[in-house]
């Protein structure tokens, strides 16, 4: 062949199995594990074991094992397992020098190292070498004598001997280190193993002054308990409360000393220090010790105790959440109640106190208007409850310095404070009160609150210098200029009233012009001036044309008149005033779908008092003007002024509006006629399909439709008056 690069490699063939048939052996996967897991239990090598022939030989064996050891350590002196194994084989061989001097050598260089020590000490115990121990252990504590280790074996071991008096004497040489806790139980327990109870007090006496904890002095009273010394107990815990004292209190020591006096039948001394306890311990560390207390309540109390337990509990909810949020005002009211209901004067106090130190963050009404009732109540309760005059007035004025009243202000607080004075039979201290707040901030309630107090003590004059101010800062105001006339009224000043009221009607700007109105008509009303009442009429149908104003003219000329005889003249000047309000009306033009329904509401009126005043004339007179009430249909627009559909409403047609109605009839059929020669144009221009042409029929005669509904509604009603109102009733 050529050459190799102008030919492709041939892929290699795959061989073929010649023999298929199943081997005679078969392995599967079970035995392959099998063989696998017993193999992991097979006996791993063992180095042969050496026979020594004679004691030559054993000495050559000896040599090797030292000069390997010695080899090792000059190796690596840092490996303290070299140093214990070489120490250990020559202890086997019963050469207790060689091991001495390896552990020496060891030391020299792991002076600190535990496990030397230890081993050390072990093999001079093992060898009952007692005295070489002691010494490798008075060695190890006053080289290390922060291991408690060596100390145990120390003490252990004297122990063991039977050498009491040198245990003792360790475990003194021990405690000048004020170790652990655990340490000093085991010395009390040692103690106690020899009956030795007076030693083991002193030693707990040591015991509480290296650890002031709660748990030992606690352990050292049940000590004393279990001793048989109850008086000697109590005494612990007494000690152990002065020395703790209030800012380190501790419930677990209470509940203890508590404890202990119900298992000693001391149940009244129990409930004195639960309740001692609950007072001077925060709420929020005394969760266990109240719970105590109402199980022990519970098994050994009376109802009241049980009680106390309820609101003891209660206490300790409501001091948890006003720790949670301290301006939670609805908290400190509930908190409030709970010390009110229990009686104890001095804790309601100190929970006012702490109540009103969390004034709001912010200078924002809303912010103060829960937290000015905790003055309130606190001034309330000074002077109701406490019956402590003094103090109420000293928490009233705090109050009001404490209020920003150049921003904003509660004039409740300056009434009740005005009102407290007047109680204590001090009027000129109310009143300077109530004169300072108009001064500062001259709020209608205040205003009406003073002349209100001047009205009880009959001080008119007053009362009219009050109104004068009270006018000058707000002459808008309709309700006072009311008060005011009405005062001048009940003194019997009439001229002075009336002259109040033109004041007041000729103010430009008020609040309430209607009632205003009305209270001056009723006032000449109530004098029987009557020819007063129609001239203020006349002078409000001046200022505007309401159809209030007509139907109530209407009603007074109905209703009064010079003489109860006048009939005829009565009702002349009742018809004479619906019908001026019927002209006003027709030609108002503002809202012409209001002024429509102030007509028929105008209508109905008049129609009412014909037909139970009126003769057959008058009555079909009227009727002639009885409108007609028709449903149509307008579009609805949006804020943004688009529109958002159609809407039907109900409207009145009066028969003095349909004179214009052929003209609408004849300017619609114009309109009908031109949009008919427009769509015969587009279809001559632009023919369509048949079903266009259908649908432009179809438009046309919505249209006609809608022309001729809306003419018909636009036509005057068929038949009589009164059957025109009950179809649009209907």
């Amino acid at each position: 062949m050529g050459d190799s690069g102008d030919f492709a490699r041939a892929p290699p063939r795959a061989t073929k199995v010649k023999n298929k048939a199943a081997a005679e052996q078969q392995i599967t996967a079970e035995q392959l594990l099998r063989e696998a897991r017993e193999r992991t239990h097979e006996r791993p090598l063992e180095v042969p074991r050496q026979h020594v022939a004679d004691e030559e030989e054993l000495r050559d064996l000896q040599g090797r094992k030292r000069k390997q050891f010695e080899d090792d350590i000059r190796i690596d002196r840092t490996r303290i397992s070299v140093w214990l194994s070489y120490a250990r084989f020559e202890a086997d061989l019963h050469e207790l020098e060689r091991s001495r001097s390896v552990f020496e050598r060891c030391l020299d260089e792991h002076g600190r190292v535990v496990a030397v020590w230890l081993k050390y000490a072990q093999m001079e115990m093992k060898n009952k070498s007692v005295n070489r121990a002691r010494n490798i252990w008075d060695r190890a504590t006053y080289l290390l004598p922060r291991v408690d280790q060596f100390w145990y074996k120390y003490v252990y071991m004297e122990e063991m001997l039977g050498n009491v008096d040198g245990a003792r004497k360790v475990f003194e040489r021990w405690m000048q280190w004020q170790p652990e806790e655990q340490a000093w139980n085991s010395y009390i327990r040692m103690e106690l193993r020899y009956g030795e109870t007076g030693n083991a007090r002193q030693i707990f006496e040591r015991f509480v002054v290296v650890h002031p904890e709660v748990r030992i002095w606690v352990k050292y009273a049940r000590f004393e308990e279990r001793a048989g010394d109850v008086a000697k107990a109590r005494e612990v815990y007494d000690r152990a409360v002065t020395f703790f004292g209030d800012e380190f209190m501790d419930e677990a020591l209470f509940v203890a000393f508590c404890h202990f006096e119900e298992s000693q039948k001391e149940f009244e001394r129990a409930r004195v220090i639960y309740k001692y306890a609950l007072e001077h311990i925060p709420k929020e560390r005394a969760r266990d010790l109240l719970k105590n207390y109402t199980q022990f309540e519970k098994k050994h109390g009376d109802r009241a105790g049980v009680e106390d337990v309820i609101v003891n509990k209660r206490r300790f909810t409501y001091e948890e959440e006003v720790a949670k949020n301290a301006t939670n005002y609805d908290a400190w009211f509930d908190y409030i109640r709970l010390e009110e209901g229990h009686g104890d004067p001095a804790r309601v106090r100190a929970v006012y106190e702490r109540a009103i130190l969390n004034v709001p963050p912010s200078q924002e009404k809303r912010l103060w208007r829960r937290y000015i009732y905790l003055w309130i109540y606190y001034a309330v309760y000074e002077e109701l409850e406490a019956r402590d005059v003094a103090r109420a007035r000293e928490v009233y004025r705090v109050c009001l310095s404490v209020v920003p009243n150049k921003k904003f202000t509660f004039a409740k607080v300056w009434l009740m404070f005005a009102h407290f004075e007047l109680r204590q039979r001090n009027v000129s201290a109310a009143r300077r009160i109530l004169g300072q707040a108009v001064g500062m901030c001259p709020k209608d309630k205040i205003l009406k609150g003073y002349i209100d107090l001047e009205l009880q003590l009959r001080e008119f004059d007053r009362c009219r210098t009050l109104y004068e101010r009270y006018l000058e800062l707000n002459p808008a105001n309709c309700s006072t200029w009311i008060k005011y006339a009405e005062l001048e009224s009940l003194l019997g000043d009439e001229e002075r009233a009336r002259a109040i009221f033109e004041l007041a009607v000729g103010q430009e700007v008020l609040d309430m012009p209607e009632m205003l109105w009305k209270s001056f008509i009723d006032f000449e009303v109530d004098l029987e001036e009557w020819d007063r009442v129609r001239h203020l009429y006349r002078a409000l149908l001046d200022r505007t044309q309401h159809v209030k104003v007509f139907l109530s003219f209407a009603k007074f000329e109905a209703t009064h008149g010079t003489a109860a005889a006048d009939d005829e003249g009565r009702a002349a000047r009742v018809r004479a005033v619906y019908k001026e309000g019927d002209d006003a009306l027709r030609v108002a033009a503002a809202d012409a779908d209001a002024s429509r329904e102030d007509r028929a509401l105008l209508f109905e009126a008049w129609q009412q008092f014909e037909a139970e005043h009126g003769d057959a004339d008058s009555q079909a007179a009227v009727a002639k003007r009885a409108p007609r009430k028709v449903k149509k249909r307008r579009a609805i627009i949006a804020d943004d002024g688009t529109e958002a559909g159609m809407e039907e409403y109900f409207d009145y047609i009066f028969p003095d509006e349909t004179a214009a109605a052929p003209n609408l009839k004849l300017l619609e059929m114009a309109r009908l006629w031109k949009a008919k020669q427009e769509a015969e144009q587009e279809a001559d221009s632009e023919p369509g399909t048949e079903a266009e042409a259908e649908a432009a029929e179809d438009r046309e005669a919505e249209a006609e439709a809608e022309a001729e509904a809306d003419v018909d509604a636009d036509e005057p009603p068929n038949g009589s008056g009164c059957e025109g109102v009950a179809n649009g009733v209907v």
